[in-house]
């Protein structure tokens, strides 16, 4: 059976999510952790040298600005899970609303990004990258904040690495997560489009203020 953007719904909404073994890897196969990886909304952890570099940082914030080139960002690694079909996918997403990017923006070059796809109040975190120091962090807390404020109750980064606990991002069950997951799909006022994202200086005394 060909995965199509509806299919992909479906596995979300059951707590599952698709990956490749590598950019030329045309089998695409369903995940299912038995540990699963979530970014508290109200648990963003945000150092000291974090918040000084976004209070004095002149990059701007955008939402869905290049979402492809969010996608393709991810992507451009040695090794990575997103190849054309799984793009194709998270695009046409995209295009019917149920995906979006927080992007962090030099002028007029994208240097750091966030995509993922939103069901309810839940956003299931697909992959970031970052092409200057602090450019993913920064999009991450963007993320974090910008979820909080629409309504969003549920952050799903899927693993937790090294990178994502420093962040805040903690390792719950299965059992936990699918309960937590019941919860987000009962929201029915999250809209990631309901306001801006503002500033870096903005996002910064919102997580502070409320850590």
């Amino acid at each position: 059976m060909r995965l199509t953007p509806n299919l992909l719904l479906q596995g979300y909404a059951s707590g599952i999510f698709p990956m490749a073994e590598s950019r030329d890897d045309p089998e695409v196969f369903w995940v299912d952790p038995r540990m699963r990886g979530v970014l508290p909304l109200d648990g963003f952890h945000m150092s000291r040298s974090l918040a000084r570099a976004m209070r004095r940082s002149d990059w701007t914030l955008r939402l869905d600005a290049d979402f492809e080139g969010v996608v393709d960002g991810c992507a451009d690694r040695i090794d990575t899970w997103i190849n054309p079909e799984i793009r194709s996918l998270y695009k046409a997403l995209y295009d019917s609303n149920q995906a979006h990017s927080i992007e962090v923006w030099d002028g007029s070059q994208i240097v750091g990004g966030v995509y993922g796809v939103v069901l309810k109040g839940a956003f299931f975190g697909e992959s970031m990258f970052s092409r200057r120091t602090n450019a993913s962090k920064m999009a991450l807390a963007a993320a974090v904040d910008h979820l909080r404020r629409t309504g969003y109750v549920l952050f799903d980064t899927q693993f937790l690495t090294t990178h994502l606990a420093s962040l805040g991002a903690i390792e719950i069950t299965r059992a936990t997560y699918h309960a937590r997951l019941e919860r987000a799909l009962s929201v029915h006022d999250a809209d990631f489009n309901a306001i801006p994202v503002g500033t870096l200086y903005d996002v910064v005394q919102r997580i502070t203020q409320t850590s």
